[in-house]
């Protein structure tokens, strides 16, 4: 859905935005409530302006959620590798260690 060209933001209606919200959320970069065409309307109409910003922050959580974490450090990378290295010696002494208890097959 595209936002209608005819709104007249200084005549809406609580209803007909929140049918046109969606669309002000798609449109724009996600601060509706810096949108001057909606701040006489977010005024007069608390409620509205409440959901705004519980969506913008809902959004804005969301979009963090796919940020690049920072890399391990170089040391966090060679501790993995030392203790990956010593696993696999500890697992080669396990695979030659014959039990005298055992028979040989």
């Amino acid at each position: 859905m595209t936002l209608p060209g005819n709104i007249d933001f200084d005549n809406l209606k609580p209803e007909e935005f929140e049918h046109i919200l969606p669309d002000l959320f798609a449109a724009g970069s996600g601060k509706i409530s810096q949108d001057p065409r909606l701040k006489k309307f977010l005024a007069a109409n608390p409620d509205c302006a409440a959901l705004v910003s519980d969506l913008e922050i809902i959004a804005e959580t969301a979009r963090s959620l796919f940020e690049p974490v920072a890399e391990p450090s170089d040391r966090v990378w060679q501790n993995i590798q030392a203790k990956l290295q010593e696993d696999s010696a500890l697992a080669s002494i396990d695979d030659d260690y014959i039990d005298p208890g055992m028979p040989l097959d």
